[in-house]
């Protein structure tokens, strides 16, 4: 099979490697036919996480099964299948609140060294049952990648959020984890949203989804809007040291800043005295995929969550350097990446 590997700031390349097995009897092993760089992918790309000697990435990939375990019961050859970004073992009590963040044994994600990479031509599955999702007929690619992370992260990070109806909401970050909380913010009932990215296309995709796009420094504008009280919930879908401050000081006292982007794992003087005094919920996930799916399935497969235009390019797997430098550009025009193997 080829997968492609990362081993070391913009080096990326497609190898060689031997075909999957089954990870033991309660696993598959499923066909690649699309898979997508998500921001997380570019923490590696970028040298902000180690890779080590290298790293076969990938955590969001659709396809069809081609061999299962003989203790699957939900799944047969031919099927085909989302996975979520974040394993469990399937069988405890994390995992059965749907959330693989909690299991006891710990959650592994695909293509971060614990489990095999995504952008592949095939990946074997532990834990099958739990870890796939049928997709449902008439769903698109694009769809099925986004329910594989970014859809359920940007749904988690709204909910988490924890606004009223009819509450102001901000989004900073644009990228497609950072749209896809616009859309969910406005679906969990948020009456404004404001969307903040210093790239101009990246706003106008917020605009195009209902948002608010909001110019210069962030905390300025989300005051002006907001009458100075400050917005009721941030979304802080970048995370770096700027968008955190930005956060904290934009949002409302009693409000509350959910935080799913990924940090650059350097210390953040996290201004603990100002939360305190003005009563702030300070909350971070990694989305539990997995739960996310009983209402984001129908939600898309009846058109009342959007998942168009979020996919801006696509690539065969093979020019995965090309496309890995696409994605890290980070422009209005190039929004997420997919791949075909």
């Amino acid at each position: 099979m080829h997968q492609v590997v990362i081993d070391g700031p913009h080096r990326v390349r497609v190898e060689d490697a031997p075909d999957p097995t089954l990870p033991g009897p309660g696993g598959a092993v499923v066909a690649v036919e699309a898979t997508s760089i998500c921001g997380s992918d570019l923490h590696f790309y970028d040298g902000d996480i180690p890779v080590g000697d290298g790293i076969a990435v990938g955590h969001e990939f659709v396809g069809s099964v081609v061999e299962v375990g003989r203790e699957v019961r939900r799944f047969r050859p031919g099927d085909r299948v989302l996975t979520a970004s974040v394993a469990g073992c399937g069988r405890c009590e994390g995992c059965a609140t749907g959330d693989p963040v909690t299991c006891v044994e710990g959650p592994k994600v695909f293509g971060s060294g614990a489990l095999p990479g995504g952008q592949a031509t095939a990946v074997a599955v532990p834990s099958a049952d739990f870890q796939l999702l049928g997709i449902p007929e008439g769903m698109d690619d694009e769809s099925a990648l986004l329910l594989t992370d970014n859809l359920g992260t940007g749904w988690a990070g709204a909910q988490r959020a924890e606004f009223a109806p009819g509450g102001t909401v901000v989004v900073l970050g644009l990228g497609a984890v950072g749209l896809c909380a616009v859309r969910s913010a406005f679906a969990l009932g948020a009456g404004r949203v404001l969307a903040a990215d210093p790239v101009s296309g990246r706003r106008a995709l917020a605009s195009d989804s209902g948002a608010v796009p909001i110019h210069g420094p962030t905390v300025d504008a989300v005051l002006e809007a907001t009458g100075g009280r400050g917005a009721d919930a941030v979304i802080d879908a970048v995370a770096n040291d700027a968008t955190l401050g930005d956060a904290l000081a934009s949002v409302r006292p009693g409000g509350t800043v959910s935080v799913i982007g990924v940090h650059d794992l350097r210390p953040y003087p996290l201004p603990v005295l100002m939360g305190l005094f003005r009563s702030v919920s300070l909350r971070m996930t990694t989305a539990p995929v997995h739960r996310t799916w009983r209402e984001l399935v129908p939600l898309v497969a009846n058109g009342r969550l959007r998942t168009d235009g979020i996919f801006t390019h696509r690539f065969p797997l093979s020019e995965a350097p090309r496309a890995y430098a696409a994605a890290a550009a980070r422009g209005g025009d190039c929004i997420k990446v997919m791949m075909h193997p």
